[in-house]
């Protein structure tokens, strides 16, 4: 039997506690992404020569800066920390289900919803700092107050949205699969497990892109709407 979701994995389970696959790997991945970031930096060079992982380094956060300053007309490293981070943390837990025995955290339904979480509180956290709590709540309230109800309801969905596409794409790769390797030559399955990575990080990168956007589109809603009541 295939085990599909890292929280089926149980690891050890001592009366209430139980620690299972998704929080295993979910630690696992920070504590490689930090060592990997220890590794990177801990000699970098202003002055030639550059080694080739720095020059690899700069080229990836050149690259995300980048597409973040494409998306948001604003300055790259205010999201870059937060849209970077997410971006690492899910294509690496992806790239990573390569390896046997590795369960990706974000075939799990608890990580990804975690991570929209992170996403709903950020939104507020950037937009509060850009323009204060008055003035960014007030924006509940427009056109008019009775749009305050659907206008929470439009943030919670759009949270409990990027928790199911990211957890829907995962899963369902996992279980193509699962299925392909007991039915099928081994080769097949190798193929798909290709085009699940691919797939992977492609929804590593739509996922730190709608952050980037939810959080751009908050801040900049607040700042338009002082230049028009006084235009």
């Amino acid at each position: 039997m295939v085990d599909i979701s890292p929280d089926s994995v149980i690891f050890l389970k001592w009366g209430s506690i139980t620690l299972n696959a998704t929080i295993v790997y979910t630690w696992f991945v920070m504590g490689f992404l930090v060592f990997i970031a220890w590794l990177v930096t801990r000699r970098l060079s202003i002055e030639p020569p550059i080694s080739r992982t720095q020059n690899l380094i700069e080229t990836i956060v050149d690259y995300m800066r980048s597409q973040i300053r494409d998306i948001t007309d604003d300055d790259p490293d205010i999201y870059l920390p937060f849209s970077g981070t997410l971006f690492l943390f899910i294509a690496v837990s992806n790239l990573l289900s390569i390896v046997p025995g590795f369960y990706p955290p974000t075939g799990s339904l608890y990580t990804t919803a975690g991570l929209a979480i992170c996403v709903f509180f950020a939104v507020h956290i950037y937009g509060i700092s850009k323009m204060g709590y008055i003035s960014y709540f007030r924006r509940y309230m427009q056109p008019t107050v009775f749009m305050l109800p659907f206008n929470i309801i439009g943030e919670l969905s759009r949270t409990l949205a990027l928790a199911v596409r990211l957890f829907g794409n995962i899963m369902s790769g996992t279980m193509i699969v699962a299925m392909l390797l007991s039915i099928t030559p081994f080769f097949v399955p190798v193929v798909m497990q290709v085009l699940g990575i691919l797939i992977g990080l492609i929804q590593a990168y739509i996922f730190a892109i709608l952050a980037t956007v939810y959080i751009a589109s908050a801040t900049r809603v607040h700042q338009i709407k002082p230049q028009e009541l006084i235009g």
